[in-house]
């Protein structure tokens, strides 16, 4: 499938270091003005010439709270899985894009530009795949590739062509196509990709190559080399799937390095896991770590984009792949914003006040609470304010309320993730449908648009539980 020419030539234009002026995405709230709202991370990554996304998969699109973040605080969208071999081609020669086509719909209906993932890959393939004879499989990679990548064509910015093709000693992963093709395999999935669509940069993507090492060196020779044959190779895509407290120290130099091959590099899978549960001190290791991930991408030109592995604790692979380890993501399970979120925010070059706040507990039954209030952002006439709740008693809640009072000149012109009422001055906020029930030690946010005269000052706030 080819786009309309006018909506293919609008989405590529907005490809890599093109990204800034042209990826202006809206708040997740409709309020405010586009002059008068706080930015979004993918605001702030467009204003530096760059994109900050999410991936994200088709069961999450029927979740309302959740999409209202992932169409709202970012300008590009990876599909998690179902562009995958196992998808778009369950039996041989029969290609199915229906799941795919749903997810770059919402990418084109929120002006996001999409990077595909992935063409050929050891993992996720069909149980055909392993029957095909040796001397057929190129010939099948190469179909595959044409027909999901031309489906495709001018709808998607950057194609992971080739998928995690090395082990971590640099040697070459024993997959159904290194065995049945040979070396050659990766070169000749790029020469399909470029041959079904011309205008998308394409793409290496690996793990655990953010550093310097054996694997990372063993992609930069390959880089090296398809730029020298004339093979056509745009970007190296590093996942960077990373563990509380252990960013390389190399990062910054090994995106420079490739960079000076002459291909652009992307942050393609970002998450930081800690072992479970959250507490402050990991949070604030947590938020450091993505702070230095921002800014090693920051300080080199070609390093064109960020995208984590989905936004939300709630939805993070991590959990059933590393059992005892998790909150890798910037939200929380709630969608609250994550001390995370605000070291991003402030990388990309947003700004926040920190406020302070008292905080009462209240409740019966063994429930009881803390609220935090947090101005997020100012500008003249308004600010934005984020509320969290956290359980402080001994059983889970089935509701909440927080309530303060508003300074003279201060009004609340928009809200999420909550039922506002207000009386005079009084500001009274209710837990959403979605969200009343919190965990014991867990929290729930919400946050909201308001205007102010004058100064701005921190309220007294309560809250209390059922």
């Amino acid at each position: 499938m080819s786009a309309p020419a006018g909506r293919a030539r609008r989405v590529l234009a907005a490809t890599a270091v093109a990204v800034a002026g042209t990826l202006a995405v809206g708040m997740a709230v409709a309020a405010p003005s586009s002059a008068d709202a706080a930015p979004t991370l993918g605001q702030l990554a467009a204003a530096k010439g760059r994109y900050f996304g999410s991936a994200t998969d088709n069961p999450t699109l029927d979740n309302a709270p959740y999409t209202a973040v992932l169409g709202g605080e970012f300008n590009q969208i990876t599909v998690g899985n179902t562009q995958k071999w196992m998808y778009t081609e369950p039996s041989r020669g029969q290609f199915d894009y229906t799941q795919a086509d749903r997810i770059v719909a919402f990418a084109r209906a929120h002006d996001q530009v999409v990077r595909g993932h992935t063409l050929v890959w050891h993992n996720q393939l069909p149980g055909w795949i392993d029957t095909v004879p040796a001397g057929e499989l190129l010939g099948v990679m190469r179909n595959h590739v044409a027909n999901v990548a031309g489906h495709y064509r001018g709808e998607v910015v950057h194609w992971d062509v080739v998928n995690e093709a090395f082990e971590e000693d640099g040697t070459r992963r024993q997959s159904v196509f290194q065995q049945k093709i040979g070396d050659g395999y990766i070169a000749e999935a790029f020469k399909a990709a470029r041959a079904a669509d011309p205008n998308a940069k394409l793409y290496y993507n690996d793990y655990n190559i953010e550093g310097i090492g054996a694997k990372s060196d063993a992609v930069y020779d390959l880089v090296k080399s398809f730029k020298q044959q004339g093979i056509p190779i745009d970007g190296v895509g590093m996942q960077a799937h990373l563990i509380l407290g252990q960013v390389p120290g190399t990062v910054q130099r090994n995106i420079q390095r490739f960079a000076d091959l002459g291909v652009d590099v992307a942050l393609t899978e970002l998450d930081i896991r800690m072992n479970t549960p959250r507490d402050a001190a990991k949070d604030a290791q947590q938020a450091q770590d993505y702070r230095t991930v921002v800014n090693a991408c920051l300080a080199v030109t070609r390093c064109v984009g960020i995208t984590i592995w989905d936004f939300s604790d709630g939805y993070s692979w991590i959990p059933s792949v590393f059992p005892g380890e998790g909150a890798a993501l910037i939200y929380d399970e709630n969608f609250a914003k994550k001390p995370s979120y605000w070291a991003v925010y402030e990388a990309l070059g947003g700004t926040t006040t920190t406020t302070t706040t008292t905080t009462t507990t209240t409740g019966d039954n063994g429930t009881g609470c803390t609220a935090t209030y947090r101005v997020v952002g100012q500008w003249h006439g308004g600010y934005q304010a984020e509320v969290t709740v956290r359980n402080t008693g001994t059983a889970a809640t089935t509701g909440w309320r927080v309530g303060w009072t508003l300074a003279q000149g201060q009004t609340v012109s928009s809200l999420w993730n909550g039922v506002l009422t207000t009386s005079g001055q009084q500001a009274t906020v209710r837990n959403a449908t979605y969200n009343g029930r919190i965990a014991v030690n867990g929290t729930a946010a919400f946050g909201f648009v308001g205007a102010s005269a004058g100064t701005n000052p921190a309220p007294v706030i309560t809250c209390a539980t059922t």
